[in-house]
């Protein structure tokens, strides 16, 4: 049987503060980037540092990058709907997979451009001192809003915005090449400064692939890691009244992580206590990793893979079984109970009588007698409550 583990929706006031919050960093961001992309961009082109304008570039992306931000948190923190029950979360990898294209496509475009000033051998000047003082800034203004931004994106568990941050720092770190390259340059290595260029493009580079990569294995629905996937065997497992797990999968929604998972337990419980079982797992787990959003678990009475079910057209149901035993034994008792129990491709019997029936042959090995030549018979109890 299948059941669902809770699954806590979050409410449309929770998605609408996570939307504004969002769109508050997003836009506080977007103004301190288009001003520190201006002082970089007109410094280095009057102050002579090719590093500096290319800082500039990338501080012009978190700007382009912020739109985006903006676009997608919108679509994704809507509510669920007939056509998307889990959410709109993957709008946001979505997002962050663009953002990471944008940020491959500009660091490649500046590397090559400074890689051919660099192999031209064209003559460098030294740039000026207020080249350090844009730096400064830079670095003290991402840095700034890098954590900022950071701890909102944890605050309402969203990996664009995270994402966001650390481009945000990746700008402060290719403030802080800038600052020492400029130092170096004027010190008489004047070459540093194109070095320096293609170093920060670089370091945009390989921030674009680590969000596209990440996009990818998220929209090809990446498992968790192997470590926390075992972590999370071993929590069904200590479970009392779980006998096995064999079968434990997992993929990612934005930051939530949805799970699949079969539980072997007794298979003489009842379905109520069967589901408890299920229940207390997903308990566990949800104390594990908080980011869990939905737990299906799927109770069996043996392991599946092992001993993989037959079509329904070979075992039969309870109004076979029961018609069967009706015309070979005759009617029932009205009180009785028949259980059936579904292991290894057998049906096995049990059925309770009342200690007042009057159908003496409704015993044992009468039953065992009728149903024996069937192949899909596998045993049978019957039981006779004390009068």
């Amino acid at each position: 049987m299948t059941q669902p583990g809770q699954t806590s929706q979050p409410t449309q006031t929770t998605l609408e503060s996570e939307k504004h919050a969002a769109s508050r960093v997003t836009i506080i961001g977007m103004v301190l980037d288009a001003v520190l992309g201006l002082i970089k961009v007109i410094g280095g082109t009057l102050f002579n540092s090719q590093a500096l304008v290319v800082d500039g570039v990338h501080s012009f992306t978190d700007v382009a990058s912020d739109w985006v931000v903006l676009a997608v948190m919108r679509l994704s923190r809507k509510e669920p709907d007939a056509d998307h029950p889990y959410g709109h979360q993957r709008i946001e990898t979505l997002g962050t997979l663009l953002l990471g294209s944008i940020l491959i496509a500009v660091g490649a475009a500046l590397a090559w451009e400074n890689i051919l000033r660099l192999l031209a051998g064209e003559e460098q000047m030294v740039p000026g001192w207020p080249v350090l003082v844009a730096a400064a800034v830079s670095i003290a203004g991402k840095e700034w809003i890098y954590r900022y931004t950071r701890h909102v994106g944890m605050k309402i568990r969203s990996d664009l915005i995270i994402a966001n941050a650390w481009h945000s720092r990746t700008d402060a770190f290719s403030s802080v090449v800038v600052l020492v390259s400029t130092i170096g340059a004027m010190l008489g290595f004047v070459w540093l400064d194109v070095v320096a260029a293609i170093a920060i493009a670089a370091i945009i580079i390989h921030i674009g692939w680590k969000f596209t990569w990440d996009s990818v294995k998220e929209l090809i629905d990446t498992g968790l890691s192997e470590d926390d996937t075992q972590m999370l065997k071993t929590i069904a497992m200590e479970t009392d009244g779980v006998r096995n797990v064999h079968e434990l999968r997992s993929r990612r929604m934005g930051h939530d992580i949805l799970l699949d998972i079969h539980l072997v337990v007794r298979p003489e419980i009842s379905v109520s206590e069967g589901h408890q079982i299920g229940m207390k797992v997903v308990a566990g787990m949800r104390d594990a990793l908080e980011n869990i959003r939905d737990i299906n678990f799927h109770i069996d009475a043996e392991n599946d893979q092992k001993a993989p079910h037959t079509t329904e057209s070979h075992l039969p149901g309870r109004e076979g079984i029961h018609r069967l035993l009706t015309e070979a034994l005759g009617e029932l008792p009205p009180q009785s109970r028949l259980r059936l129990h579904y292991l290894k491709n057998r049906v096995h019997l049990e059925i309770f009588l009342d200690g007042n029936h009057s159908n003496p042959s409704l015993s044992t090995e009468q039953v065992r007698a009728v149903l024996a030549d069937y192949p899909w018979f596998g045993s049978v109890r019957v039981w006779i409550a004390a009068s």
